[in-house]
């Protein structure tokens, strides 16, 4: 299988992420237990609790920390898999109605909340410099976060199951869990049993998913309230992937190549491979890369092989100006050109390779051959510093003990599809039911220019085509920020973004 087919197979939920990540092979199957060995008892809950207290805005915030797993349970009592999450509860708020709530998470499917926890909304954050690189060597270090939210909201980050310390409970099958809607109701029924517990029913809810937790945000938008009772004030997607058709390029699916043509512009643009008249304002130039594909390049693609040899030159010629690429490139790519082939031709004359994650980003493979880059150079320098942050923080920080390793990227292969079989997975449409039965609910939609995973245009293309009734449709905002997938890396864009969810928040809790 061409490696381009396998992560493209990774990202949709197909194949298993340790072939692609040169892992070893899964060892082979342990021996059956004996019948008469006893079944293992379920882990009990574990709670950890630790106060302290964060400057924000120049206030002194004082809050509790709670490191803890919760069971989930069927109604006849039978634990079906333990929950790792965080908590942070600002001390001294006596009213649950004046103090909102929430629920985050990153996607995958199967990655922990450790990059939207301790890299955008946490009281400590990944030292990163001004534009989000690295700063020092491995492993990284924490600082306090300037742009947290704890001032505005308490914060719950979940690890959904088989991801961080969350786990099935012995004798349960795991994939009960592992699937869109499975998974969808398993963190569904956390949200219900934490808010009951803790008395926050009467609290304003919001929920903060990124990438393929943005899928899980629109599914729990609806699902909540249908199954708990549960309306939301506001939903918080970042990086947004609602709608998979958008994304998943294959033969007679020509969405991804109007979707992603801004994207290579704007990489065009960030490495300097764009004509001179161009290279000015970036989102000047993404004006005019919008219009062309959502006319002249929409066109052609749908005219397939009727459009005249001369207009195919045309169009060729137009997506090579806005990407960067040569027109013959283009030309032998059938004018569409895929993510893998895009970050190893743009540079390909210097010998880099640019990420997916963030284009920002460069790398070199072996050699400058081939269509396939060997890794994306901006996951790699987003993982190690993340994963020795939340390990030594748990542990050292918030006394939480665990010898289990916390999955950053659980095993959750083969992940279900089976509630979207024979359609492609859009979620787009839980979330617009959300909507029209919550009038009130407001949800804000944050991208980077420069994220190749989930494109900018297609949070814009997907909001514009919700069929949301028009009074309802400034209940969904866009906002771009000018860094990748994790754009709150960028300091610049970290504080907008917190403004953007303050504000958010502001509107969905006014009279």
């Amino acid at each position: 299988m061409k490696q381009s087919a396998r992560v493209l197979l990774v990202l949709f939920g197909l194949l298993p992420l340790a072939p692609v990540l040169g892992q070893p092979p899964a060892p082979a199957d342990k021996p059956a237990a004996k019948a008469d060995a006893p079944p293992k008892a379920p882990p009990e809950e574990k709670t950890a609790i630790t106060h302290h207290t964060a400057t924000l805005d120049g206030k002194a915030i004082p809050y509790t920390a709670t490191a803890g797993t919760l069971q989930l349970k069927d109604d006849d009592g039978t634990v079906k898999a333990v929950v790792f999450y965080i908590a942070y509860t600002r001390d001294g708020a006596k009213d649950p109605a004046a103090r909102p709530v929430t629920f985050s998470f990153n996607g995958g499917p199967g990655s922990a909340s450790l990059w939207v926890h301790m890299g955008a909304f946490g009281p400590k954050i990944v030292a990163r410099s001004e534009e989000g690189w690295n700063v020092g060597p491995p492993p990284g270090h924490l600082v306090d976060n300037e742009n947290s939210i704890l001032d505005a909201t308490d914060l719950v980050f979940i690890d959904p199951v088989s991801t961080g310390y969350s786990r099935p409970a012995p004798g349960q099958d795991p994939k009960q869990f592992h699937g869109v809607q499975k998974d969808v109701e398993s963190v569904a029924a956390f949200i219900r049993l934490w808010t009951t517990r803790n008395q926050r029913w009467a609290s304003p809810k919001y929920l903060a998913g990124e990438s393929y937790g943005t899928t899980r945000a629109a599914g729990l938008s609806y699902l909540l309230a249908e199954r708990y009772g549960m309306q939301l004030n506001g939903v918080i997607l970042i990086s947004s992937v609602l709608n998979w058709q958008d994304q998943d390029f294959h033969v007679g699916n020509d969405t991804p190549c109007l979707i992603h043509l801004p994207t290579y512009a704007a990489t065009a643009w960030y490495h300097k491979k764009l004509p001179p008249e161009l290279s000015g304002d970036l989102f000047k130039t993404l004006d005019e890369v919008e219009a062309f594909v959502l006319g002249d390049y929409a066109q052609a693609l749908v005219l397939g092989d009727r459009l005249p040899e001369e207009r195919r030159k045309e169009i060729a010629a137009r997506v090579a100006r806005y990407s960067g690429l040569s027109p013959a490139y283009v030309e032998r790519s059938n004018l569409c050109i895929e993510i893998e082939r895009f970050t190893k031709e743009l540079l390909r004359d210097q010998g880099k390779t640019v990420g997916r994650l963030d284009t920002r980003f460069t790398g070199r493979d072996l050699d400058s051959v081939g269509e396939e880059t060997e890794y994306d150079p901006a996951s790699v320098d987003l993982d190690g510093p993340y994963v020795a942050a939340i390990n030594d923080y748990i542990r050292r920080d918030l006394k939480f003990d665990s010898d289990l390793v916390y999955e950053r990227r659980g095993n959750v292969w083969p992940w279900s599809w089976d509630d979207f079989t024979n359609q492609y997975v859009n979620v787009g449409e839980y979330l617009r039911r959300a909507i029209t039965r919550n009038p009130r609910l407001q949800v804000l939609m944050a991208s980077g220019v420069f994220d190749l995973a989930t494109p900018f245009f297609d949070s814009i293309f997907t909001r514009e085509h919700l069929r949301l009734p028009k009074e309802l449709r400034g209940n969904v905002r866009n906002e771009l920020f000018l860094a990748g997938h994790m754009m709150y890396i960028r300091k610049a864009d970290h504080r907008k973004l917190k403004q953007d969810i303050v504000d958010l928040i502001k509107r969905t809790t006014a009279p």
